[in-house]
């Protein structure tokens, strides 16, 4: 059986010394294109999601999100219970938020977004939306008639220039009257306008709990607290942690508030990503059948030749396998080389999104599949044409 293998490595290799090296050349390069594209484009994906977990937790919900208990609308003592949960181990630091809809107006302009009181201090232990400030300052623990607004929401001064409702370009130092739901309006400063790349930052404004207190006329609103903890992957974890050391209110992962709108955005990637990934071995298929079918008609003589003198089916057919699965070999080698030399230029040079620079994140398992995938289609592409042609009887072939 070993000698079957042998002999048909021997024919392999004098078919690819004699074929025209020209042929040969472009289509391992195809197959080198083929390769980047089954892994450049998931990577990409992959790159996005990376994105926009991070965002998610940098400007949306830190780790944990601890929400009141079951019927109510406000945590209980909030600034209590924020000192217990900072004294939990794996725990960084957390922060009482209150979120609530309202009215926002600047010189007629007139916009409803989500209204968030925060305590500043706090909240840059937990978040990073002090460092987004687009212009002017972020705001202050003893800040009172100051307000935060995101870069969206802002809008711009030009004609027609916002694609949905915002304030018409109002800048930092500009008054607007804010309204919150139970009618208490109040005037405030501008202090800052903000830029994060995300909508629960750029379409939202931000005011103190002091504020928010005052307007409300409550002492202490919160409705959340955000949580950082130490490392993040063990968030479920982390939530039983919280529970074994008496936090009674709900407890979310920000994976929890943030699991819909991700499978939405990874299927719509999905499915551009298996249409791509059908179409390369598509072509890799066809590049292989073409090359080898060719060669295969311009010797058929040779292959009646062969079998007359008693070379099996079986043989000629794993010698244009071996040829095969060289071209693929030799794609995939000179892909993996272009590939890691994109990679690391956009590493270096990552790829601006809407949401922000987004570089390549490459999967081991995604190089295996795509390895595994392209040896499989080499293999379909080198094994049809060979099959075919030694169907044939041995005395057409001779005759041509």
């Amino acid at each position: 059986m070993l000698e079957d293998e042998q002999v048909a490595l021997f024919l392999a290799a004098r078919l690819i010394a004699r074929g025209n090296k020209g042929t040969l050349l472009l289509t391992i390069m195809i197959l080198a294109m083929v390769f980047v594209n089954l892994i450049f484009l998931p990577s990409i994906i992959a790159g996005v999601v990376v994105l926009f977990n991070q965002q998610t937790i940098d400007y949306s919900f830190g780790n944990l999100i601890v929400e009141p208990k079951e019927g109510e609308l406000r945590i209980a003592a909030p600034v209590q219970l924020v000192q217990k949960i900072n004294g939990i181990p794996g725990v960084v630091a957390s922060t009482p938020r209150y979120t609530t809809g309202g009215t926002v107006v600047y010189r007629g302009e007139s916009t409803s977004p989500l209204v968030t009181a925060i305590d500043p201090a706090r909240e840059q232990e937990v978040l990073r939306i002090h460092t987004k400030v687009r212009s002017g300052d972020y705001l202050s623990p003893a800040d009172t008639g100051e307000i935060l607004i995101g870069e969206t929401l802002a809008g711009t001064s030009r004609s027609g220039g916002d694609s949905t409702p915002t304030l018409g370009g109002v800048a930092v130092g500009r008054i607007v009257d804010l309204t919150l739901p139970n009618g208490v309006t109040r005037q405030f400063r501008v202090k800052g306008i903000l830029k994060a790349g995300t909508s629960s930052v750029d379409n939202a404004v931000f005011i103190t709990r002091r504020d928010a207190a005052s307007m409300l006329g409550e002492a202490d609103p919160a409705n959340a607290i955000l949580v950082r903890t130490k490392t993040t992957g063990n968030d479920d974890a982390m939530r039983l942690v919280l529970m074994q050391y008496g936090v009674q209110e709900k407890i979310w992962t920000w994976e929890d508030k943030s699991a819909d709108f991700l499978e939405s955005i990874v299927g719509s990637f999905g499915i551009i990503n298996a249409i791509s990934t059908g179409v390369s071995l598509v072509i890799a298929v066809v590049v292989i059948f073409i090359v080898i079918f060719i060669g295969i008609v311009y010797r058929r003589k040779q292959i009646g030749i062969l079998r007359a003198i008693g070379i099996g089916r079986s043989i000629i057919i794993k010698s244009y396998l071996f040829q095969a699965l060289f071209i693929c070999t030799c794609g995939t080698l000179a892909g993996g080389a272009l590939l890691l030399a994109v990679l690391q230029f956009l590493a270096g040079n990552p790829i601006v999104f809407p949401g922000g620079p987004v570089a390549p994140f490459l999967e081991p398992r995604l190089v295996v599949q795509s390895v595994a995938s392209l040896y499989a289609a080499s293999l379909i592409a080198g094994y049809l044409p060979s099959w075919l042609t030694t169907r044939e009887e041995i005395l057409d072939a001779i005759r041509g």
